[in-house]
């Protein structure tokens, strides 16, 4: 009996769940073997994440088990750190929490027939003084809990300190927070984390709610560019009447100590430093001497790199002929979005499935339907279909995508009874202190230092 073919997708994000989902249906058991490598058990539904921070909703409940929504896939939780396209194998590597240094990561090397990628993105960063060593993302769950837990913790400490003016300024720098990234994801953890801290502030017996203090800053002219200048107007008046401090065309120049110096010549006291300055790639594309744009590892309109790789989501630079291309420049690209990932899994199910017979392959096509953008309360901002929308309308609508995009009926239900609890209950400020801080900065929350520097190798293709 000949055996079955391999199929192996990298990465269980938006990309990757959709895509095994319609390999499931289309492709019988007798055809492939399905395999899916990830980094956890689990897809983050990161559009919540803020909820999360804003301790909104419980951690777990934006977390979309694989092994429940893939059950005809083999898990393998890990990390590909490498691809060797010629010989068809990849190189899963996996580090356990606690393993002693010396034994180092365990590695294995898979083999596959059809290959794909879709290992998502990490935080951008930039070489700045002290931020690596500083600053917390919002990108995983565990980055998420350590925030929210994080800032209870500050205002803990600060309360404890005595009535004494020399504790002024440690107290003045642990009820600061300064956040950088003003686009859809920072502006959402700004605005709705803040008016959460505010709002369970006064619990504590030394702290006045005005001391809690929240900067913003981004190096673009404007808030929430991708939802233009009428809605970024909106959210950005809305954050200044809630009291945060929005700096634009500013950003961080260093981190020493407990100072964050800004590029406008700012020194600003803080003990937490919230960093969501844009997103890049998975490093994995950097090394496998492939073409990339921008980091993103470049696909024809079908998805596919080479006759048995495909790539997609925020790691593939995806043709978007729903765009007309310019006549003078390239055609653009898909911006790196859930619903992007979401729907370009479901063609590259199909496509892959056409590999083997099963269906036709197609191009993929898809017109942005917008964005949404929750900033806590009632206030929100929305753009479904080009229709510009504020307050309680735009809140409905971020909240009703957000339930319809949730990949698992189990999870809707735990998200919309956390949200009912919230708006029927006084909200929670409980640190739980489960992450060590070690554990959340972005290199570590996030791997990007395991996979092997980008090399000068001759390009495939």
């Amino acid at each position: 009996m000949v055996d079955r073919q391999r199929v192996v997708i990298v990465g269980g994000g938006f990309a990757g769940l959709y895509a095994g989902r319609k390999l499931e249906k289309l492709l019988p058991a007798s055809t492939a073997e399905l395999v899916i490598v990830s980094p956890t058990d689990h897809l983050t539904y990161s559009p919540l994440l803020p909820d999360v921070t804003a301790s909104v909703l419980e951690p777990r409940h934006v977390a979309v088990s694989l092994r429940q929504a893939l059950p005809r896939h083999r898990l393998v939780v890990g990390h590909v750190t490498s691809v060797d396209v010629e010989a068809k194998t990849i190189t899963i590597t996996r580090t356990e929490r606690g393993q002693a240094e010396e034994t180092g990561p365990e590695s294995q090397v898979m083999s596959y027939d059809r290959l794909l990628l879709a290992p998502g993105s990490v935080t951008r960063r930039f070489p700045i003084p002290g931020v690596a060593e500083s600053a917390r993302g919002v990108k995983t769950i565990t980055e998420a809990a350590f925030v929210r837990d994080h800032l209870v913790n500050q205002l803990d400490a600060a309360d404890s300190l005595p009535d004494d003016p020399r504790f002024d300024a440690e107290r003045a720098e642990r009820m600061t927070v300064v956040a950088v990234g003003a686009g859809y994801t920072g502006t959402e953890i700004v605005a709705q984390t803040q008016r959460w801290l505010k709002r369970v502030a006064d619990r504590w017996s030394k702290i006045d709610v005005d001391d809690v203090k929240w900067l913003l800053i981004d190096v673009a002219p404007a808030v929430l560019p991708e939802l233009g200048p009428r809605l970024g107007q909106y959210a950005l008046s809305a954050m200044k009447a809630r009291g945060i401090d929005v700096r634009l065309g500013v950003s961080v120049a260093s981190v020493e100590g407990n100072v964050i110096n800004l590029t406008d010549g700012a020194a600003v006291p803080s003990r937490t430093l919230i960093w969501n300055a844009g997103i890049i790639a998975n490093p994995l594309m950097a090394t496998l001497g492939l073409p990339l744009e921008r980091g993103r590892l470049v696909v024809d309109t079908q998805l596919r790199v080479t006759d048995d790789v495909w790539a997609v989501g925020d790691a593939a630079a995806v043709p978007d002929l729903a765009k007309e291309k310019p006549a003078d420049g390239p055609q653009p690209v898909t911006p790196p979005t859930a619903q992007h990932a979401q729907r370009q899994g479901t063609r590259v199910g199909e496509n892959i499935a056409a590999s083997f017979g099963v269906g036709q392959a197609k191009d993929y096509v898809h017109k942005d339907l917008g964005l949404v953008a929750d900033l806590g309360g009632t206030t929100a901002v929305a753009k479904p279909l080009g229709i510009e929308l504020t307050g309680l309308p735009a809140k409905i609508v971020a909240r009703g995508y957000h339930l319809y995009a949730l990949p698992s009926m189990a999870n809707r239900v735990r998200v919309l009874t956390d949200w009912a609890l919230h708006a029927l209950l006084p909200p929670q400020a409980v640190a739980l202190n489960q992450t060590r801080p070690e554990d959340a900065l972005i290199t570590t929350a996030q791997n990007t230092e395991i996979y092997p520097k980008a090399e000068d190798k001759p390009k495939v293709g």
